[in-house]
């Protein structure tokens, strides 16, 4: 019987282990203990587990944050504002679900986890915006009077009243103003109204408040 032939083309295969990436430091690591920060895979997941929890806890802060800051100073393109907040807030929570089902099957998540981590700060920096724009703003500001087309309440854990009223800006036809409880019912459609518009220190106009025209 005749024997394999010796040669390179008959060598058994090389099994290379893939370098992977440890779940809580990021560090590349090929054995199950990280060397840089010396866990191994279990016991990194339930670090970036609660890495996770805890960031998204900070995340929801800062929505919470900065929905405050808009109620204090509220910016007249408020709507806007909010709108872009959610587009953020619910696309972020899905990607930290993501990594956490990735980091249960010992998948790469080093990407995906960075990305999350920079969202975070968001809400608080759009906060931060609102609440210096407000309260360090220090010039004049303007009123304006127009009449109230309608009012509306926005019900939830946060709620908000708005009245809607006839725009003065060029390329806007209303204006959803945030207002009190107390001028919220204190206006019916149809009323004439004063808005104070104040500039803004980062040039975001907010409202200063309303009332009845003299």
């Amino acid at each position: 019987m005749r024997g394999a032939p010796d040669g390179p083309e008959w060598a058994e295969p090389v099994q290379h282990r893939v370098m992977t990436r440890c779940l809580n430091c990021g560090a590349e690591r090929d054995t199950d203990v990280c060397e840089a920060c010396g866990l191994n895979s279990a016991r990194a997941e339930l670090s970036l587990r609660s890495k996770l929890l805890n960031r998204t806890a900070v995340f929801l802060l800062g929505a919470v944050a900065l929905v405050t800051a808009s109620e204090r100073y509220p910016a007249l393109d408020l709507d806007g504002i909010l709108i872009f907040t959610g587009a953020l807030f619910f696309p972020a929570l899905c990607l930290a679900i993501w990594v956490e089902r990735r980091a249960l099957r010992h998948q790469e998540v080093e990407v995906l986890k960075r990305i999350y981590y920079g969202l975070i700060p968001i809400p608080w920096l759009l906060a931060a915006l609102l609440l210096a724009n407000g309260a360090f703003d220090t010039g004049p500001g303007h009123v304006v009077e127009t009449r109230v087309v309608g009012k509306f309440v926005m019900r939830g854990p946060l709620p908000n009243r708005r009245l809607v009223v006839a725009s003065w800006r060029e390329g806007h036809t209303f204006e959803r103003i945030l207002v009190s409880s107390e001028d919220f019912d204190d206006f019916r459609r149809g009323d004439r109204i004063v808005v104070q518009v104040e500039d803004g220190l980062a040039g975001i106009p907010w409202v200063g408040g309303v009332r009845h025209p003299n």
